[in-house]
């Protein structure tokens, strides 16, 4: 592992194999087909059941490919990609040996089905499938080499693999105005986790990461409260869509580990009890940000952000950081996401459950002051 340090200035970054980022309205209509790896392509979609049944949006993608690309579509991916769905999916999808394709179309978990589908056809036909994903939500999960999705116990299954990342990302304002609001706007909040912990992260360098994140920061702290109020305006959504993407780009090959507490609660809070990650960001990060001001080197990362977010920085890196964490509460609050565990049924029996998930041990310190910002939710 290498870690990056600011005394010395030292880090490391390595890319990724993205090879386009596409942006701006109709960009799925102009440009999906120019980015298909061959003129003979054979594609499948992977997506959701709501996304298919309330919007247009997947049969004008079927429509684009037509009979000379188009080899199917899986449209039941539900929310954190229960393992049955996926399993479906990848039968439907290993059925046709003609597919190199997949296009995911949606949040987060079609995404992360689409990136698990090509890790079992690089485990049973020894390659990856080349992944196209149309993003509808600002969740990043196209950002990294990391597949989630969800066994029949309930529990967060992750499979990991540098082939994994996308080859293309296109971020249409035109598919993401079908979002729903409300997730539109906690998936920013998610966004915002990533950055914010990419900041204090040990291995995570200073370029272009951390540069990447305090863009990200002030880009979702202005547009998130303006497309609140201008749901429509597509400037704004594509300003969220390219902050989403600086949040967690900056990931690289290189970044160790977990992203970090928030992260760790997220997973915790997620699959077991039925909460999107987005909500899970809204009730864990501020708590988190104030926590970590705690510790002298974190404090110093996140105080960084506060001059990114509109505020004079007094010099001192705990008090900064604690500012940090009440301005992310008072984003929460304009956005009219300020939520409580209560409001997702988790009571205080499940504290010991939760925080042992999000540290992995169950007594200790970190396990009592984790617990305390678990009941400070409820």
């Amino acid at each position: 592992m290498t870690e990056s340090t600011e005394h010395p200035l030292s880090g490391l970054w390595k890319p990724t194999q993205l090879q386009a980022l596409q942006y701006g309205p109709s960009s799925v209509q102009k440009h999906l087909l120019s980015h298909l790896p061959s003129d003979s392509s054979k594609a499948f979609i992977i997506t959701g059941a709501s996304l298919a049944a309330k919007t247009s949006l997947v049969t004008q993608v079927e429509s684009l490919l037509g009979s000379k690309h188009l080899a199917g579509t899986f449209s039941n991916i539900k929310q954190h990609a229960p393992v049955a769905h996926l399993d479906q999916a990848t039968d439907a999808v290993f059925k046709d040996p003609k597919i190199d394709t997949l296009i995911s179309i949606g949040g987060g978990s079609p995404i992360d089905s689409a990136e698990a589908i090509s890790y079992r056809h690089h485990l049973k036909q020894g390659k990856f499938l080349y992944h196209i994903t149309i993003p509808t939500t600002l969740s990043a999960a196209e950002c990294t080499l990391i597949a989630g999705y969800t066994n029949e116990s309930g529990n967060k299954v992750t499979v990991a693999h540098p082939q994994l990342i996308p080859q293309v990302i296109i971020y249409d304002p035109t598919f993401a105005k079908e979002t729903p609001q409300p997730l539109w706007l906690s998936t920013g909040i998610r966004s915002l986790d990533h950055a914010v912990e990419l900041m204090y992260h040990p291995t995570a360098s200073e370029v272009p990461t951390k540069q990447l994140c305090l863009a990200a920061l002030a880009h979702l702290f202005e547009f998130l409260p303006k497309c609140k109020k201008e749901p429509g305006n597509e400037d704004y959504i594509t300003r969220l869509q390219l902050a989403a993407f600086s949040s967690l780009y900056g990931l690289g090959l290189n970044i160790k580990g977990g992203l970090g507490l928030s992260h760790a609660l997220g997973y915790a809070l997620g699959a077991p009890y039925g909460i999107p990650h987005g909500t899970t960001s809204c009730l864990t990060l501020a708590n988190v940000v104030r926590l970590k001001a705690e510790k002298p080197e974190d404090a110093e990362q996140i105080a960084k952000i506060l001059p990114f977010i509109g505020q004079a920085r007094s010099g001192d890196d705990k008090e900064d950081a604690i500012r940090v964490g009440d301005a992310i509460d008072g984003l929460l609050n304009e956005l009219g996401l300020d939520t409580s565990l209560k409001d997702h049924n988790v009571g205080e029996d499940q504290i010991p459950t939760i925080a042992k998930l999000a540290t992995g041990v169950d007594k200790g310190e970190l396990f009592d002051r984790v617990s305390a910002l678990i009941r400070s939710k409820l």
